[in-house]
């Protein structure tokens, strides 16, 4: 009976499945038509040499680049805009039920993020698969450990934002064959996987990054857009922070490593989102706190840009329309009453604009760690990773004083005081001292809400938020424990009966 091929078609929805293979491969001595098409152990050969293999992989950065919609615009509408740092910015359907807590199964955001996820999933377990059976017998073992690596470690960084957005998905690790007459009872429920739940979907993230860190590239001070060791180690501290696989002991683990990797906080904060004097290229790109990022230059400009602002590269480009994320007023008062005027510069700043949808149009706020078609997108920055190792020492007691001095180094950078006695030796009033700390210090970065998330504090924040906040749309729903997941798209749901709706939706 012929074969039915639908992968091609499930590529656009991300259903790629992964399958069991072996460092020892079938090598040929020579290509030919038929050579190209099977090894001789009957392994598909999907990458003929070398080349063909740099080339997929290169594809798999340039993700971080061209889709930056889910790396990198959705996660601050979701991180910042969902939480209590910003607005919606515009009127559009899609985005203001992030503000005002009232989103479907229907929004179109997190339907797109759903595939583009599921898309890049399905990228990593192509080359993790079939690398194994190129055919260039110049491409070693411990090549194809380097270039497994560092697929495995994009596919942790995918399931991580994934899990935390939706909670279970499709644990997807196999590429599923062609569905024939003698094996569609067997074949044909890979292409509509079950959820896992969230627990197996942090394993089999923790095993991906644990691989990686085996054999990926060490970090180099000189190219942080390489899922190296370093990445791997500050996704497991990130991980282990986390409820499915909290372990804080190794939390602080993974953070003194990165420390031994030569990771520190920049000297200057404001290098770190900085323009040269002519704003015609970022002041500095792979500071010392960078562990990930993704660059831009002339010609392949970041355009995330002016979604969020002006591009000063280009300072009237796409300036005549709502931007996404607006500055709350409460993130403003937060700044304004910790005297971070230094950091208050850098993550906010205001222009005239010809729309009034939260300020008056002669003085708008928009965000400003994304300033221009250059800046770089920091996927992974070593404040970050360095204050969840404060949170794992006050989470488990035992050092307080270790902790304070890691947030009074995040303060003194700014030109903060130190916190003070009464802080330092109270677990609850540290707690609450350190979410404010990376609220200030992490604004606009796609964190504050996966924050609240983790430590339990979305409903004592978000509940009264607009009795103190009245710029801000009332809230449609009420937050509870079902907020702490979004939706699945009810598109995908229709797609795959086997899918099944977080509670709440």
């Amino acid at each position: 009976m012929r074969n039915i091929n639908i992968n091609t078609v499930l590529l656009g929805i991300g259903l790629l499945f992964f399958v069991s293979c072996s460092l020892n491969r079938d090598p040929l001595s020579d290509y030919s038509d038929v050579s190209q098409g099977k090894t001789e152990g009957g392994a598909q050969i999907v990458f003929k040499n070398k080349a063909e293999v740099d080339s997929y992989l290169a594809g798999i950065y340039q993700q971080m680049k061209d889709r930056q919609e889910h790396w990198y615009l959705d996660m601050l509408l979701i991180g910042d805009a969902h939480a209590d740092n910003a607005y919606a910015g515009t009127t559009g359907a899609e985005v203001v039920p992030f503000e005002n807590n009232s989103i479907e199964g229907s929004n179109s955001v997190i339907d797109r993020d759903w595939g583009r996820y599921l898309e890049d999933v399905g990228r990593a377990n192509r080359l993790i698969i079939y690398v194994d059976s190129v055919a260039d017998k110049s491409v070693n073992d411990t090549d194809i450990r380097l270039y497994k690596a560092q697929a495995k470690i994009f596919r942790a960084l995918v399931m991580f934002d994934m899990v935390r957005i939706y909670g279970s998905i499709p644990v997807i690790t196999t590429i599923a064959p062609d569905i024939t007459g003698d094996n569609v009872d067997e074949v044909y429920p890979q292409y509509f996987p079950k959820q896992a739940t969230e627990e197996e979907v942090y394993k089999q993230i923790e095993k991906d990054l644990l691989d990686g860190l085996a054999d990926a590239p060490s970090n180099s001070n000189a190219n942080k857009t390489v899922f190296t060791k370093s990445v791997a180690r500050a996704m497991l501290a990130k991980i282990y922070a986390e409820k499915p696989l909290r372990d804080y002991a190794q939390v602080i683990q993974y953070v003194d490593a990165l420390a031994g990797d030569g990771f520190d906080l920049n000297p200057n904060y404001a290098d770190l989102y900085a323009m040269n004097a002519s704003n015609t290229d970022l002041a500095q790109r792979n500071t010392k706190e960078s562990i990930l990022e993704a660059q831009f230059t002339s010609g392949g400009g970041n355009w995330a840009t002016w979604m969020f602002g002006r591009d000063l590269s280009n300072y009237d480009n796409n300036f005549t329309w709502a931007k996404w994320v607006t500055p709350s007023r409460d993130l403003i008062q937060t700044y304004t009453n910790e005297g971070d005027q230094i950091r208050l510069e850098q993550s906010i700043v205001y222009y005239a604009t010809t729309w009034s949808n939260y300020y008056p149009s002669n003085h708008y706020p928009f965000m400003f760690k994304l300033r221009s078609a250059f800046n770089s997108i920091v996927k992974l920055r070593y404040a970050d990773i360095l204050l969840l190792k404060a949170e794992a020492m006050i989470q488990q007691g035992s050092d307080l004083a270790g902790a304070a001095d890691i947030i009074d180094k995040i303060r003194a950078r700014v030109k903060l005081p130190k916190l003070g006695a009464a802080v330092r030796t109270n677990k609850e009033a540290l707690l609450n001292a350190y979410l404010k700390e990376r609220r200030l210090e992490l604004a606009f970065e796609g964190q504050r809400w996966f924050d609240l998330v983790r430590l339990d504090k979305v409903e004592p924040v978000m509940n009264g938020l607009h009795a103190k906040d009245t710029g801000r749309k009332a809230q449609v729903y009420p937050f509870t424990k079902n907020s702490y997941r979004l939706p699945i798209p009810q598109s995908k749901i229709d797609q795959n009966p086997n899918l099944v709706q977080n509670p709440g939706y």
